[in-house]
C-alpha cells in the first residue's frame, strides 16, 4: 500500500507510538527474564506483542546508534561514529518518511542530534535535550553529578539513592506525551480521524547510577553482584585491558557495584512507571487498538558484567537491545522472536506500518517478513545484524552477529569470536581455537567487505578537523539552542554523601 493511497484512508491508517530509551540493557526486563526486577507495564505491553530477543543496536554508543537508526543506514555510511559529529542534513529519516506517507511526526524528548537540525524530519517536538545543539555551548549544570553521566570512576563512586536530572527530564516528557494523548483522544471524539505519529524520546536509564528513593530501596537488600563480574578468557585483551586502566575500573568494590547496580534497576523500574502512564493514557483515550507500539532502546549497559560497566562494546549487555512491538492484527500477541534482527529492521518496519516508502540507501527489514500468514512458509530471513565503534583515539571496530556466531574485529589487533549457542555469556573466545578457522575468516570477510578501517581513519581525521572549526565557532559565537530542556543542580543530588 502505498502513502497516496494511505492518505486517502484515514480511518484505517494506524497511528504510531514510539517509545525510545537510552542505555537499556535487554537482560533488565522481566519479560527477557529478570527475575529481581518490577517491569510490569512493559511486560504487560510484551504480552500485546513480540518481543525480539535477539535485537542488535547499530553501534554501542548514544549518538551514532541514533542516527543510524534515523537513516537507516549504518554507522560508516552516515559517517557519524562520536557522539559530537553531525549528521548530514540532507539525509532523510524515519520522520520524513513518516511524514511523506501523511502523517505529521510529533517527537516529544530525547533525539541526541547535533547542529542546527533538531528535528530530522519531524514536524513538531516539545522537550528537548539537556545539552546544547553544539557540545562547546552554554555548558550543562549537573551540580553534585556533574562527571557521572560519563564513563569514568565517579559515575560508581556518586550513586546509589537520590535524584537524577535525567528523571526530572523524563517525567516532563511523559507529562507532555500524556497530555497529547489526551488532545487526540479529545480529537477523535469530535470526529477527527486523523491517526497520530508520537515519538517518546526517554533518558532513563542512562547513568548517573541515582534513583529516587522509593525505587533504590526496592533493590537495595535484594540486588546480586554481577554473575561474571572478572574478565573472561580474553582478559588481556589489549582493548579491554586499555578501556579499564582508562577509565578507573581494574578493581570495583562490591560496596560500589551493589550501589550503582541497586540504582540501575530503580532507575529501570521508574522507566516502566513513566511508561505504564503513557500507555494508561494511550488506552484511556481509546487509542489503543489501532495503533502500532514500539519499545525499542539504543544500547545497553554492562552494569559490572565482564567487568565492565556502561556501553562501548560488542558484549550482549551493551550491543543487545530490547525490542518489543505490538502491531494489532499484525503481529502476534505474546510472541517471541528469536532470530537476530538489528535496530535497522524497526525503523523499517515502523515506516512500512505507517505505509512508508523505504528510505533510499537503508538497509532495514520489514519484520512482517518473519511472521507470514497462515498456511505459508517463513520467508527467507538471513540471521545477521551489525555494530560499529571508532573513536578518535585510533580505535576502529565492528561486530557482526551471524546465527550463532558472533565476531568483534579490532583493527590491528586480536579478534572475538563468540559461539552465542554454546557460550551465550561469552565466556569462551574462539578465534585461536583451530576448528573455528573457517568462520572466522568467512566473518571477518564480512565484516571487512564493505567497511575499510583506514578509509575510515581518514574520515576521522577529516571529521576531527571539521569539529575543530565548529567548536571554536560555537565556543566565541554562543549561538542559540534550539528544543533545549534545562538542566539545573538541584535537579541533580544524593541523598547521602560520598567522598
Amino acid at each position: 500500500m502505498n502513502a497516496r493511497h494511505n492518505a486517502a484512508s484515514n480511518t484505517e491508517r494506524p497511528n504510531l507510538l514510539f517509545l525510545y530509551s537510552d542505555q537499556h540493557n535487554a537482560s533488565v526486563l522481566g519479560c527477557y527474564g529478570d527475575p529481581l526486577v518490577n517491569s510490569p507495564n512493559l511486560d504487560a505491553l510484551a504480552a500485546r506483542g513480540v518481543v525480539f530477543e535477539q535485537a542488535y543496536s547499530p553501534a554501542p554508543l548514544c549518538g551514532p546508534s541514533r542516527m543510524s537508526l534515523l537513516t537507516g543506514r549504518h554507522p560508516h555510511e552516515n559517517r557519524v561514529w562520536t557522539n559530537d559529529q553531525i549528521l548530514d542534513a540532507a539525509m532523510p529519516t524515519y520522520a520524513h518518511a513518516w511524514g511523506a506517507a501523511g502523517y505529521r511526526p510529533v517527537l516529544i524528548g530525547r533525539l541526541h542530534s547535533i547542529g542546527s537540525d533538531q528535528l530530522r524530519g519531524y514536524a513538531e517536538r516539545q522537550v528537548g535535550d539537556h545539552y546544547p545543539n553544539y557540545l562547546v555551548g552554554r555548558r550543562v549544570d549537573r551540580g553534585l553529578l556533574d562527571g557521572a553521566q560519563d564513563p569514568g570512576r565517579v559515575s560508581l563512586r556518586r550513586s546509589g539513592a537520590g535524584l537524577n536530572a535525567y528523571q526530572v527530564h523524563d517525567q516532563e516528557v511523559t507529562d507532555a506525551a500524556v497530555r497529547f494523548l489526551n488532545h487526540e483522544g479529545e480529537k477523535r471524539r469530535r470526529g477527527d480521524a486523523d491517526p497520530f505519529c508520537l515519538t517518546v524520546g526517554l533518558m532513563l536509564p542512562h547513568q548517573p547510577y541515582v534513583a529516587e528513593r522509593r525505587d533504590y530501596e526496592l533493590y537495595k537488600d535484594s540486588m546480586t553482584l554481577p554473575d561474571h563480574p572478572e574478565p573472561f578468557s580474553d582478559a588481556l585483551h589489549p582493548h579491554h585491558r586499555r578501556w579499564r586502566a582508562m577509565h578507573g575500573i581494574e578493581s570495583v568494590s562490591d560496596e560500589e557495584c551493589l550501589r550503582a547496580r541497586a540504582a540501575y534497576w530503580g532507575m529501570v523500574t521508574r522507566l516502566d512507571t513513566m511508561i505504564g502512564e503513557i500507555l494508561g493514557a494511550l488506552g484511556a483515550n481509546g487509542l489503543a487498538e489501532n495503533t502500532v507500539i514500539v519499545y525499542l532502546s539504543d544500547h545497553g549497559d554492562h552494569v559490572g558484567e565482564h567487568g565492565l560497566w556502561w556501553k562501548q562494546s560488542f558484549y550482549e549487555e551493551s550491543a543487545r537491545v530490547p525490542a518489543i512491538v505490538v502491531w494489532p492484527g499484525v503481529l502476534p500477541a505474546g510472541g517471541r522472536c528469536r532470530r537476530v534482527i538489528s535496530s535497522l529492521d524497526i525503523a523499517a518496519t515502523m515506516i512500512a506500518a505507517l505505509g512508508g516508502d523505504p528510505l533510499p540507501g537503508a538497509h532495514g527489514r520489514d519484520l512482517r517478513q518473519l511472521f507470514p500468514p497462515d498456511g505459508e512458509s517463513e520467508s527467507a530471513w538471513e540471521d545477521i545484524a551489525y555494530s560499529e565503534y571508532c573513536t578518535y583515539e585510533g580505535w576502529y571496530h565492528r561486530m557482526v552477529r551471524r546465527g550463532e556466531w558472533k565476531l568483534c574485529y579490532y583493527h590491528e589487533e586480536p579478534a572475538q569470536l563468540f559461539n552465542l549457542a554454546d557460550d551465550p555469556c561469552e565466556m569462551m573466545n574462539r578465534a585461536d581455537d583451530p576448528s573455528c578457522r573457517k568462520i572466522l575468516r568467512e566473518l571477518t570477510d564480512q565484516v571487512l567487505s564493505d567497511w575499510n578501517p583506514e578509509t575510515i581513519a581518514r574520515r576521522m581525521d577529516e571529521k576531527r578537523r571539521q569539529l575543530s572549526v565548529i567548536q571554536a565557532w560555537a565556543e566565541r559565537v554562543q549561538p542559540p539552542d534550539q528544543h533545549r530542556w534545562e538542566m539545573t543542580s538541584e535537579m541533580n543530588r544524593l541523598d547521602e554523601p560520598v567522598a
